[in-house]
């Protein structure tokens, strides 16, 4: 009985170091791999069209018959995951320090799958060439003039763009379908901004409700992409006119855009080629209120003028919004998600951090000088 014990002991050894081995080599290709994309933006260019497109689609299409996001049962599962693996590391994996010690390996290797996703799929794509240079406008340092022409250009084309939207007695405008169709709308939207600009990926896909968008709230979050499960998660708490853009926005990370900024400047191209009303209401009003608190901070007169232009639908849904936010304004948990994002970003090469959000502005006064 004893020799049978030790057999097994040896046998579960090696079972485990077998898999070990594994998952440090595919970690290792993983990191090298990402090095090469952040030494070469060729190659990362390349790569994210190529390679990573294939890896993002496969993980979007195996989730994507899933009707909630599967990364948010995952993560509020964690904690109950770390006591059945204790448990059961206590009762068959720790009979000595050599068991204890492969067994804690193990699982470090396991989580290393999750680097391994992020370089196979998304992370390289922080490393390609600039949007501007890829959309052939140049983005260069903005003035107070430029901001100016093109806060009263968005405000003009919010104001075109309300005339076909409904709004509700509380200010806010109405959303006039559910999810699925916003979906569907928005890929059919995406499709001549990828016959535009081949470097945005063609993918049909989902995008999913956050199942404690009210929770998600609190850390002033209204979407996220997970790249281990391929989904675009977006906050159904938020005002419905933040939904569309933010959908897109999320889309386009799951299409490789991976920098912030550029991914909201392509969920801004995205919105308004669309031939939907409240689409495009959302697209004209996300980017104005980026480019509108951009103004402020540089010249709060001309804010004014701008503000004074808007239709007072517009306003009353921006007065409705702002007083919607107070609940959520002053959050520890918005603290703590921005400086893990910040970090996040900062890690993978962007240096402004979660500023890089602020970035969109540059990439909107370019846009608008070349379009006109």
């Amino acid at each position: 009985m004893q020799k049978q014990n030790v057999a097994k002991r040896v046998k579960n050894y090696e079972k485990f170091s077998k898999l070990f081995y594994v998952l440090c080599g595919i970690f290792a290709f993983s990191l090298i791999l990402y090095l090469i994309g952040v030494i070469s933006p060729g190659f990362a260019n390349a790569y994210n069209s190529s390679v990573g497109a294939a890896v993002r689609s496969f993980l979007a299409h195996l989730t994507s018959w899933i009707p909630f996001s599967l990364a948010e049962i995952l993560v509020f599962s964690v904690p109950l995951l770390l006591v059945f693996v204790g448990i059961y590391a206590y009762r068959y994996r720790c009979e000595s320090w050599k068991s204890t010690l492969i067994f804690l390996a193990t699982m470090l290797s396991v989580f290393s799958i999750f680097f391994s996703l992020f370089a196979f799929g998304f992370g390289i794509g922080y490393h390609t060439d600039p949007i501007d240079d890829r959309l052939g406008i140049k983005a260069e340092e903005v003035s107070v003039d430029a901001l100016h022409e093109t806060a009263l250009w968005l405000a003009d084309e919010v104001n075109k763009a309300a005339n076909g939207v409904r709004f509700g007695e509380d200010g806010f405008s109405i959303m006039p379908y559910e999810l699925q169709e916003l979906n569907d709308r928005l890929i059919d939207a995406y499709e001549p901004v990828c016959d535009a600009y081949p470097f945005v990926q063609r993918l049909d896909s989902h995008i999913k409700p956050v199942i404690a968008s009210k929770l998600l709230s609190y850390t002033h979050i209204t979407g996220i992409y997970t790249y281990f499960t391929g989904e675009a998660n977006v906050n159904v708490a938020f005002p419905d006119y933040t939904v569309p853009f933010t959908a897109a926005h999320e889309l386009a990370h799951q299409r490789g855009v991976a920098r912030e900024n550029e991914a909201s400047f392509v969920a801004f191209l995205v919105t308004v080629a669309s031939d939907d009303d409240y689409i495009r209401y959302s697209g004209y009003l996300n980017l104005f209120e980026y480019v509108a608190s951009a103004l402020y901070r540089a010249d709060h007169a001309r804010y004014a003028e701008v503000i004074d232009v808007l239709d007072d639908r517009v306003l009353g849904e921006l007065r409705a919004y702002s007083a919607f936010f107070d609940t959520y304004r002053d959050s520890v948990a918005a603290d703590l998600s921005d400086a893990v994002n910040d970090t996040y970003l900062k890690l993978h090469g962007n240096k402004a951090g979660t500023a890089s959000y602020g970035l969109v502005v540059d990439l909107a006064v370019a846009y608008r000088k070349q379009m006109y």
